[in-house]
């Protein structure tokens, strides 16, 4: 059993490592669709309201909620399948609750891309052209990101993966993660 969670600041990779994984038939658990879907429940637009979302469910439940949510799907992926990615990592009590549900069979990867790098990939997907319709800049997402503990878990990811290259580049990496018995250390 393998159960990677992937880490890291808006724009950085993580959608791209989570369809590799897809079109490796890795099932992937993306925890933003457990904000989606309590934004549907409280009849809020998820595109606007995502953030205010997350940190109400946070202040509601604790900093795990979304994470503790998560937890039946992950299993439910592991009846049928050795690995299982969990997308979306937020905060390092986030990483504890995975690291105390499946301990030693939990890694954490950490993709990296500076600012201006992800806010040029961003610009091309079109996420912050609706900051004038109510959404966030990329400075205010990784503001809040980082406020949930992002900086604390990333600082103590097993693993960090550059993204600065290719996107071909990038998704071999993630591919090489992928379909080895075991994440390979980090490489200095």
């Amino acid at each position: 059993m393998n159960v990677i969670g992937i880490v890291g600041l808006p724009g950085s990779g993580k959608s791209e490592a989570a369809a590799v994984a897809r079109e490796l038939d890795i099932p992937v658990v993306t925890m933003g669709d457990v904000i989606r879907a309590e934004c549907r429940d409280r009849e809020l637009d998820p595109a606007t309201e995502h953030g205010a979302v997350a940190k109400a469910l946070r202040e509601e439940n604790g900093p795990a909620a979304i994470a503790e949510r998560s937890l039946p799907m992950i299993r439910d992926a592991l009846d049928d399948n050795e690995t299982v990615v969990v997308d979306g990592i937020r905060s390092d009590v986030e990483v504890e609750t995975f690291e105390s549900a499946f301990g030693e069979s939990f890694t954490l990867v950490s993709i990296h891309a500076p600012f201006e790098l992800r806010a040029e990939r961003l610009d091309l997907r079109g996420r912050d052209a609706g900051v004038d319709d109510g959404g966030e800049s990329l400075t205010e997402r990784d503001e809040r990101e980082l406020a949930f503990g992002m900086g604390v878990a990333i600082d103590h990811a097993d693993r960090t993966i550059e993204n600065t290259s290719t996107l071909e580049s990038f998704r071999e990496e993630i591919r090489a993660l992928l379909t080895t018995d075991t994440i390979p250390p980090e490489q200095n």
